[in-house]
């Protein structure tokens, strides 16, 4: 029986973890975050990236502070086809900011168990929301979190350093 050599055995075992080091580098690149799949993006107004959320479905939500109620409101989207968003659904802690502030046309009804928020109602269907960009300011004041069903939520006042508070929030591949 051949003798093997001391150092061929280790070098193959390394050679070997190599490769599948960088084969599972590509199914992440493949499949996971950033690839193929539409995702939100949060970007400063020169384009530097914020958050990158790759989406799960075709939902998402952006909570604040409500600066004139100083409770939590929640403004829900879905993505339409052609890369779009609309507002689907206002939600809030409190019935006043749905009635008042958003001046909601239905009367605004409870919220399904589980809910972040205590209400909810339908956007006005004759002030259609839909947005290829929307500009939102990112202040500690409004405290603006994204929320994507299946990530944790993302702190978009927390992440923005710059002395401009203001970021674009958009659907990209």
């Amino acid at each position: 029986m051949p003798r093997r050599r001391r150092g061929a055995r280790p070098a193959a075992v390394v050679a070997l973890l190599l490769a599948l080091l960088v084969a599972a580098g590509a199914l992440v690149t493949a499949g996971g975050a950033g690839a193929g799949g539409p995702a939100v993006t949060v970007r400063t107004p020169d384009g530097g990236l914020v958050a990158r959320v790759p989406l799960d479905g075709d939902r998402f939500a952006v909570g604040y502070r409500n600066s004139i109620y100083g409770t939590l409101a929640e403004e829900r989207y879905r993505v339409l086809r052609d890369g779009r968003f609309a507002l689907v659904e206002i939600a809030a802690e409190q019935v006043a900011v749905l009635e008042e502030y958003y001046a909601v046309p239905g009367p605004p009804r409870p919220a399904r168990p589980g809910d972040r928020l205590d209400h909810v109602a339908e956007p006005d269907p004759a002030r259609p929301a839909v947005f290829d960009v929307l500009n939102i300011a990112a202040t500690d004041l409004g405290e603006r979190t994204l929320y994507v069903p299946g990530a944790d939520p993302v702190p978009i006042w927390r992440l923005v350093t710059g002395e401009d508070p203001t970021v674009l929030l958009e659907i990209e591949e």
